[in-house]
């Protein structure tokens, strides 16, 4: 869950995250097929779920965005599996053992296998993270094995090794794990899709295995019809705690959200995970009990590349506090989402432990129009503003309302030209910002994989992930994340991480918009549909 970037919040996984719907799908199938809940299929007990085009081919340590990385968590199994809560639970793995929290033994359960038949080994675990934080691969998710002794030499572009040398196989289902110091959050990663195996086919043409991958999961890989749809069906060789109750999941790529509303009020559609602007008054009144509403992690933020102009070093700090200033949030979270917003606090999520809504610097997401005038002025002291103030957006993902409230309140307050930029997927806004060419601000977001402050900061802001869109780097800020990660108990990590924040606000590394309450609904078809911590479907757990 990620996330992970999502279309219509996050980033994902995936920051990892903080999801996408193709505009491509209405205009390349039939209305028919849009509006049928089975599709080809048949089969009326297949459950039929929002979903999107995913940005890569399904690689879990490439898989950093929403909608490739909901399928993906249904075909690997990992080490450990996280539950409706969040709560981690051992899947692959017979036992974790650390006597100091930086030097661990990993043991796996017997008699593990992919679909194509080939042993689960501690080689398909080993071999996949060497893969993912390998340098040249360019992996999105590379971030998530910084704490691993050797991260360092393989990393680098070009690499200075091919593997981690805190990494070592010591028989089929053992191998050990060295960190570069004890790491208060690393076991809790394990379930996290960077940490998933692959079979050895993985290895000889990873595009094409990421097109139809082969797994260890609950489900099996079944058909990919590009922005249309992705279908999965139960896995019989899986024997985890989370097996599939359902006959299958379909994950159908709409146009629009408001699209996917009518379908699921019709049955034609058993899950939807994002209630439309435009319903967000009336769905639970629409849907009654089948209506869902619970706080999450998952935040939404509005970043900018330091080679757009006027927003590198004091200037382009001045230049986002003015702009964050210049927000009405509580307004906007009123009028367009009906308190299914939060605005934002800090750069994670309000859900999440170690959560703190008062750290210094947090003035600067609250409205304040005078402020923002005073400091816009300073940085036009450094550099006259000219041009205009553009925020890019997926139209796929419901943003339009939102972010031309915010392109209003900027306007208004700071009287320079702000507008949104709408692009038609969620996909074609991830590869420019990925490829580091959008040359304009643009919504992003991230939705948790794993129940940490750790990777939403580590995913977005560390030196060299990835996934930091907004290529933020610091070494005081990487430094306390660090300190963090070897710190002797959660509260001392989160007084650390807490410090590490005041350094995003000195910053201004971005500008946190809101935090999410989910608004999702099932159709009358469905026995069973809960949302769990990040706000997405417990999809196994789905019943007709």
């Amino acid at each position: 869950m990620h996330p992970r970037l999502h279309p219509n919040g996050g980033i994902a996984l995936r920051i990892r995250t903080l999801t996408a719907l193709a505009a491509a799908a209405l205009l390349a199938i039939s209305p028919a097929l849009t509006s049928c809940s089975t599709g080809g299929s048949g089969d009326a007990t297949i459950v039929t779920v929002n979903g999107g085009e995913p940005q890569n081919p399904l690689i879990p340590t490439d898989t950093n965005e929403n909608m490739g990385g909901r399928v993906v968590d249904r075909l690997f199994a990992g080490l450990e599996y996280y539950d409706a809560s969040g709560t981690p639970h051992d899947e692959v793995a017979q036992s974790i053992d650390s006597p100091d929290r930086q030097h661990y033994t990993i043991v796996l359960k017997p008699g593990w296998t992919f679909t194509d038949g080939t042993a689960v080994t501690a080689k398909s675990f080993v071999d996949a993270w060497n893969y993912g934080a390998l340098g040249s691969n360019g992996q999105l998710q590379n971030w998530a094995f910084a704490t691993i002794a050797g991260y360092d030499d393989v990393s680098a572009n070009p690499p200075r090794a091919q593997t981690m040398s805190g990494l070592k196989v010591v028989d089929d289902r053992t191998f050990t794990v060295d960190l570069k110091q004890p790491s208060i959050d690393f076991r809790l990663q394990l379930g996290f899709a960077p940490f998933y195996p692959l079979p050895d086919v993985a290895f000889k043409d990873m595009k094409a295995f990421g097109a139809a991958p082969i797994g260890n999961g609950p489900y099996t890989f079944g058909d990919w019809q590009h922005n249309v749809r992705i279908d999965l069906t139960p896995n019989p060789g899986y024997h985890g705690g989370r097996p599939a109750r359902n006959k299958g999941l379909r994950f159908v790529m709409y146009q629009s959200y408001d699209t996917a509303y009518a379908d699921l009020q019709a049955g034609n559609l058993d899950a939807l995970d994002v209630i439309p602007d435009s319903a967000l008054a009336t769905y639970k009144q629409d849907l009654g009990d089948r209506a869902i509403s619970k706080p999450i992690a998952y935040s939404q933020h509005i970043g900018v590349q330091p080679t757009v102009p006027h927003f590198a070093g004091p200037e382009g700090v001045l230049r986002r506090k003015a702009i964050s200033l210049a927000i009405n949030r509580d307004q906007i979270a009123a009028n367009i989402f009906h308190g299914t917003r939060v605005p934002s606090r800090d750069f994670t999520a309000f859900t999440l432990p170690g959560f703190r809504g008062d750290l210094p610097g947090a003035d600067v997401l609250k409205y304040n129009p005078d402020e923002a005038r005073r400091l816009w002025a300073q940085a036009n002291a450094l550099s006259p503003w000219s041009g205009s103030y553009q925020i890019a957006y997926n139209s796929d993902g419901g943003h339009q309302a939102w972010i031309e409230a915010v392109a209003n309140s900027v306007k208004n307050t700071l009287g320079i030209e702000a507008v949104g930029a709408p692009y038609p997927t969620f996909k074609n806004i991830r590869d420019e910002i990925t490829a580091k060419t959008i040359g304009k601000a643009f919504r992003y977001g991230w939705q948790g994989d794993y129940l940490s402050m750790f990777e939403f900061l580590t995913s977005m802001y560390l030196s060299g992930s990835q996934t930091d869109d907004i290529q933020y780097s610091n070494p005081e800020f990487d430094k306390l994340l660090f300190e963090a990660q070897a710190a002797a108990t959660p509260e001392q990590a989160y007084d650390t991480l807490a410090r590490a924040q005041t350094v995003l606000f000195q910053d201004m590394a971005d500008i946190p918009i809101f935090d999410y309450d989910v608004a999702a609904g099932r159709s009358d078809k469905v026995k069973r549909a809960d949302v769990t911590w990040c706000g997405l479907f417990d999809f196994e757990n789905i019943e007709k």
